[in-house]
């Protein structure tokens, strides 16, 4: 039996508490695995201006920290949520360091590959998932699309939740 998005839980950055995808049930879900020391690590601007624009909207953003790729991750999740809030001011969710590729990856980053297709499993840092209000699969991106694109916002302004 295929598993539910809401199944799943991450583990905070703060490392006491959980992520249950649960407690987004209605709400569209942004997750993107990110690095420190990436090209596209600037991406974190555009992020946090994605989610100040959506969060009172019912849009949820996890950034999933990730040293999968280039080593471009190696800190201890304190340095990494020291790093976001210095450098970027995020104020979106940040998971706590985890394996998104491979045999080990997490049980979400599984999940994505068995949904959204071969194709669409993290190939670098940043790619990012886009979840609907019923907790299916609704678009993916690379890293080289933009968060604020026209391509990402076009697709979540279609599919906000409505208001009652």
């Amino acid at each position: 039996m295929s598993r539910s998005v809401y199944d799943f839980e991450l583990a905070s950055i703060d490392g006491h508490n959980k992520i249950s995808f649960k407690s987004f049930k209605g709400k569209l879900i942004l997750v993107i695995n990110t690095a420190s020391f990436c090209g596209f690590t600037k991406q974190y601007i555009e992020i946090e201006k994605l989610w100040q624009k959506y969060k009172d909207l019912g849009v949820i953003i996890i950034a999933v920290p990730s040293n999968d790729f280039g080593g471009q991750e190696p800190a201890p999740n304190d340095e990494i949520a020291r790093f976001c809030l210095n450098n970027f001011n995020i104020a979106f969710i940040l998971a706590a360091k985890t394996t998104v590729k491979g045999k080990n990856a997490h049980p979400f980053f599984k999940w994505v590959r068995e949904n959204y297709g071969w194709l669409a499993s993290p190939k670098w840092n940043f790619y990012k998932f886009l979840i609907d209000l019923n907790g299916e699969p609704l678009a993916w991106f690379s890293s080289l699309t933009s968060p604020t694109s026209k391509k990402i916002t076009d697709i979540i302004d279609k599919n906000l939740p409505k208001a009652n």
